[in-house]
């Protein structure tokens, strides 16, 4: 590995293909501690605030590279005895800048962004004194791996976000972090780090759980963070502080458990996400292998990893998808101006049940407004207070929130079987049963009591939102506003957005929604809006496929190419049969010639499940009873399916679909499509979503002649 500044030149390439860049340039000042040392202080600031995050570039590495070229020959010389890396305020370093990661030209290119941070990073284990980094806020991917490299690290405890979230984007931690953190804390805690957190919608660490893990070897408070972390640093340097790391693998560790839990990590994978993502498998190999290499080793084997997946398909789709996410949710499309927006002071919410109760939960924690639910009985609406009381007892002993705030939010829930408390409700919502009249019934109902300009929304899944409104005196404040299970988990809400409804009434829904920290896509008022629509053209096509003969094991296999999170008939159960069977019925009935309905799953539906599970609810396999349901119902001249065959139904099936979609503009764009499906089911980055793919197997073209997106996006050569 080269080291030296004069042979950079080969990088130069690199800095090119991003002349723009905002360089985070490395400030340096030397500090003098207490016993006498002197201490070079580095810190990383591109000059902009908190709102942009300090990015590692090629022409910021190669800055950096230089800069501690210059210190290693001040510490050779005897005028510094340490070296510290810190950031600009909150921010320490948000990685590579993806955007341009992701316009990577060729693997050759790649390879040369790998070898770069490896270089410079790298720089901080070889310059002769102790090097520290001093966590003082956002650390992700590059920006922990700057303190991998180091030898010390401290952290602020108010560092809100700390992670290696690579595997979630498609690569691994490229520059260190795949060999350097499971030999500092061990395996099971890397596996958590680098493969487990990313793909559970890219958790993030706080700085308490950072430090527990042992990625710091001190915490500091953030009043005097930089001075502790100072005398800290003097400890080290003068021999007083000695530093024991209680999560460093030992010889056992190395000798059995490493590669038992590679193993377990393994299969919870190949259970979880299938085979399809490259990324968290190549991180699964190169963890594997830093039980036995050295650091140059391991450093050329992520060097070679990060190449290859940078350069490939699921890398540009991770990017595509980290786009939609990461802007074009915060735009939504079609949105009015959210100064037309009725300001919210109370909600009202139909029904008192799980659904409603979680709704309830919801908009008092984010909006903290008064909250009042009802349902048809005192019984019912008190169980639902309850309910809540608790969910917020919960969140106190969980230390999400204090004692003054827990009983603040319990205060602004109320129940009532008097539709007439209702009447200063600004927003009412309904979560009751899912059928067109009773939804009907309970607007009419409110409707009496509530102001002219108050806003209804539907939580509807499958009805027509103008249907429900077809009795209201005032059908244009009515909104969808469809939720996805966990409500507190799921991202996405679909406002869904009738031919009557008002500037004002959608506005109002989708400042509602960014207000409860969701993301919200406008959709027209059509069977399934997005989601289900989809789905329901890949569970109908599932159902169809098992009626035909085809074996489940066949229909699993067809549909895994995708990448979705969870095969048909886990997602039926997941969502539940009869739920199913209801989304399955209003598709075959609003689209004869393209949705199956499916006799059989109404009969599984009553059965209450398709698969058999263990005592720990392990699928073991199909239950003999369902198989014979479905068998029970298979047509006499029916012939099932090869995987390849099936596989290509669904996949032309789907393009055809969603190209109808886009052509009665259920939503603006093939975009808003991919982003429904991210954070409404759970669609995985790697994938991009569902329209790239289409367009990468050549679906698309086969089922309309064209593409969903021009170009396609696909890999480099």
């Amino acid at each position: 590995m080269t080291t030296a500044s004069t042979d950079l030149s080969r990088f130069d390439k690199l800095a090119a293909l991003d002349p723009d860049e905002v360089v985070t340039h490395s400030y340096v000042r030397d500090i003098t501690l207490p016993s006498g040392s002197v201490l070079a202080l580095l810190t990383l600031d591109n000059g902009r605030d908190h709102t942009r995050p300090s990015t590692l570039g090629p022409a910021t590495l190669l800055e950096l590279s230089r800069t501690l070229d210059e210190l290693r020959a001040r510490a050779a010389a005897g005028e510094i005895h340490g070296v510290a890396v810190t950031g600009k305020p909150f921010i320490l370093a948000a990685g590579a800048d993806l955007s341009k990661v992701g316009e990577i030209p060729d693997r050759e290119t790649g390879l040369l962004m790998a070898q770069l941070g490896h270089l410079a990073l790298g720089k901080l284990s070889t310059l002769g004194v102790p090097s520290f980094t001093f966590i003082n806020g956002l650390a992700l991917g590059g920006g922990v791996e700057i303190g991998l490299n180091s030898d010390y690290r401290t952290i602020d405890s108010s560092v809100p976000a700390l992670a290696l979230p690579e595997v979630f984007l498609g690569i691994i931690p490229g520059w260190g972090g795949a060999w350097l953190l499971p030999n500092l804390i061990g395996i099971e805690n890397a596996l958590e780090v680098i493969i487990s957190n990313p793909l559970k919608n890219n958790r993030m660490l706080k700085a308490q759980q950072a430090f527990d893990l042992g990625m710091a070897d001190a915490i500091f408070g953030p009043a005097n963070f930089l001075e502790e972390s100072l005398r800290f640093a003097d400890g080290v340097i003068t021999g007083k502080t000695v530093i024991k790391r209680k999560n460093a693998p030992g010889k056992l560790e190395r000798a059995v458990k490493w590669d038992v839990a590679i193993g377990i990590a393994e299969k919870t994978l190949a259970s979880r996400i299938g085979r399809v993502p490259k990324s968290p498998y190549k991180a699964l190999e190169l963890l594997k292998a830093a039980k036995n290499t050295d650091k140059a080793t391991g450093f050329a084997a992520e060097d070679e990893a990060l190449a290859d997946l940078i350069s490939g398909d699921q890398f540009r789709a991770s990017i595509y998808a980290f786009n939609l996410v990461q802007k074009r949710a915060k735009k939504p499309a079609g949105a009015p101006d959210p100064k037309l927006a009725k300001k919210i002071g109370k909600i009202g919410v139909l029904g008192a049940g799980l659904m409603a109760s979680q709704f309830a939960l919801l908009f008092v924690r984010r909006l903290q407004v008064p909250v009042v639910i009802t349902d048809l009985d005192q019984a019912r609406v008190d169980k639902g207070v309850e309910y809540i009381h608790s969910e917020i007892d919960a969140l106190l002993g969980k230390g999400r929130i204090d004692s003054d705030e827990a009983n603040r939010l319990k205060a602004l829930v109320t129940g009532t079987v008097d539709k007439a408390d209702f009447a200063d409700c600004d927003w009412v919502i309904e979560a009751v049963f899912e059928e067109l009249g009773v939804k009907q019934s309970v607007f009419a109902e409110v409707e009496q009591h509530i102001a002219d300009d108050a806003i209804l929304a539907t939580n509807t899944s499958s009805l027509s939102v103008e249907q429900i409104g077809a009795k209201l005196k005032h059908p244009e404040r009515l909104v969808g506003f469809h939720f996805f299970n966990p409500v507190a988990v799921m991202p996405l809400i679909e406002v869904v957005k009738t031919p009557a409804t008002t500037d004002e009434a959608l506005s109002t829904a989708m400042v509602t929604a960014k207000g409860l920290r969701k993301n919200a896509v406008i959709t027209t008022d059509t069977p399934g809006f997005v989601v289900n629509r989809v789905l329901a053209k890949v569970l109908g096509e599932a159902m169809h496929a098992v009626e035909q003969g085809t074996s489940f094991e066949t229909v699993v296999e067809a549909q895994r190419p995708f990448g979705l999170p969870m095969d048909p008939f886990v997602l039926l159960e997941l969502v539940g049969l009869k739920v199913g069977a209801h989304v399955l019925d209003t598709h075959h009935a609003a689209f004869p010639e393209r949705f199956f309905e499916s006799t059989a799953l109404h009969e599984l539906a009553e059965l209450g499940h398709i698969y058999e599970k263990d005592s720990k609810g392990k699928v073991k396999g199909v239950d003999k009873a369902a198989q014979k349901i479905v068998d029970k119902h298979r047509a006499k001249d029916a012939t099932p399916y090869t995987a390849e065959q099936l596989r290509q139904r669904f996949e032309d099936g789907l393009a055809d679909e969603i190209h109808r979609m886009l052509e009665s503009d259920v939503v603006a764009a093939a975009e808003d499509i991919d982003l429904c499906l991210i954070l409404g089911a759970g669609y995985p980055f790697q994938m991009g979503g569902v329209t790239p793919y289409l367009d990468r197997v050549g679906a698309s073209e086969r089922a309309f002649g064209d593409t969903f997106h021009h170009p396609k996006i696909v890999g480099v050569v």
